[in-house]
């Protein structure tokens, strides 16, 4: 992993972040929050990608984004269910 991949990388981190901070004083809750969900995942997943080097073994990037898929849809379902 080179410096500028994780420099870019950082820079979407806190990019995602302050759309995420953005949505949650501008948008209404019922929209904010599976958008700053939605954030979430792709934080997670560039986390994955970058900071843990899992681009190089593809195999478990997808197990681990289906994963936090699945995961995120259930939280996602539990929300708008309430």
């Amino acid at each position: 992993m080179t410096h500028a991949n994780l420099t870019r990388a950082w820079a979407l981190l806190v990019g995602l972040s302050l759309v995420a901070a953005a949505c949650s004083m501008g948008l209404p809750i019922r929209i904010a929050a599976p958008a700053i969900l939605l954030l979430a995942l792709l934080k997670a997943r560039i986390i994955l990608r970058d900071y843990l080097d899992l681009a190089s073994a593809p195999s478990w990037a997808r197990g681990f984004a289906l994963t936090l898929s699945l995961f995120c849809a259930t939280i996602l379902g539990l929300y708008l269910a309430g």
